[in-house]
């Protein structure tokens, strides 16, 4: 592997145009997924035998650990693996390992469908992941099975948290993308089946991520509805974030049964507070979940190219930085909207 980079390397740290730091990396191991869910990878769309990277063209374990210290030089503290389905990516703990060894990374959590979990979670946990977040878009097993493109199954949804609390990871948190008419009936079942948990449940509105998802304004249910819908049946309060640019409103109920979340990326735009980065499978740098293109690392990292090289190149990426998409959502679809990238090779 790479030796560390000092954390001093690009000091001050970089900022894009709307003065906003690099803290956070979402890092895609793996581009294909064992699901196919309709706002992410629809099967209409991605056939069975849909031709995604070659083991060659992905980032190899070394490459993505160079990357992320160079990254961490630059101001990253947080990690998240995504996919595609990260799990489906082979010794994935070996990677959490050698990613938990970098200098000044602080946290690394993973997304997960969690089919593959029960066998996975101890050897993660053991490797240094610190937090799960366990997709579960209804607890009715006709609607869990028919989101997951009739690849999934709700029981083995609940045996992935069963093992990753068996493994030690205490309160998972649990994303559900809301679509109206579709799902956002089961609502107040999922907040009732983990209020008393150590379980946080975050209710996502359905995003325009890429091209290919169907997206429509009327399927997006507004979290202030949700918030309406839960608290009259469960009093809610709101409390602070606990970093001014996590993604999550949060709050918690009046009678102490725990915390939800909402991510509201349609109708309550938080790019102003954005510090995220993406690193797709193939080694593409993007600075929005709503990118058209990323700049290619992986074409840096097998040239010559030394790591600080690597980092004033990522340095200026991220000072041109201007994006603020969901700000902007409605122009910019009114006026024709480019493609995007698809959510399943940048994770969500």
């Amino acid at each position: 592997m790479a030796s560390a980079i000092p954390v001093q390397l690009i000091s001050p740290a970089p900022r894009d145009s709307y003065r906003r730091e690099l803290t956070d990396l979402r890092i895609s191991v793996v581009d294909r997924c064992n699901f196919r869910c309709p706002y992410c990878l629809p099967e209409d769309q991605y056939p069975e035998h849909h031709p995604f990277l070659h083991k060659s063209e992905r980032l190899s374990f070394e490459e993505i650990v160079r990357l992320t210290r160079i990254l961490a030089g630059l101001g990253v503290r947080k990690l998240r693996l995504t996919g595609g389905e990260p799990l489906l990516r082979r010794e994935l703990p070996k990677l959490v390992s050698w990613l938990s060894q970098v200098p000044g990374i602080d946290d690394i959590a993973l997304t997960t469908n969690g089919v593959l979990l029960p066998r996975l979670a101890q050897p993660l946990r053991d490797a240094g992941l610190g937090r799960i977040t366990l997709s579960i878009d209804s607890l009715d097993p006709v609607i869990y099975r028919q989101l997951s493109g009739n690849r999934g199954e709700i029981s083995e949804a609940m045996a992935a948290l069963a093992a990753a609390e068996a493994a030690g990871f205490g309160g998972v948190k649990i994303n559900c993308v809301v679509m109206r008419q579709i799902n956002d009936e089961g609502v107040l079942a999922l907040v009732e089946r983990f209020r008393g948990t150590p379980h946080i449940v975050r209710f996502i509105e359905f995003m325009d991520v890429g091209t290919l998802n169907g997206w429509q304004r009327d399927r997006v249910v507004a979290s202030a509805e949700l918030v309406d819908r839960i608290h009259a049946r469960w009093p809610l309060r709101a409390v602070n974030r606990q970093r001014h640019h996590d993604v999550a409103e949060r709050y918690v109920f009046e009678d102490g049964g725990g915390e939800i979340g909402f991510i509201s990326s349609v109708t309550a735009p938080f790019c102003g507070d954005c510090t995220r980065a993406r690193l797709s499978a193939d080694g593409k740098l993007y600075t929005c979940l709503f990118a058209a293109d990323g700049f290619d690392l992986r074409a840096l990292l097998r040239s010559d190219a030394d790591d600080a090289a690597i980092a004033a190149a990522i340095s200026a990426v991220w000072q041109a930085r201007d994006d603020r998409y969901s700000e902007e959502r409605a122009a910019r679809r009114a006026a024709g909207d480019a493609e995007k990238v698809e959510m399943f090779a940048i994770g969500g």
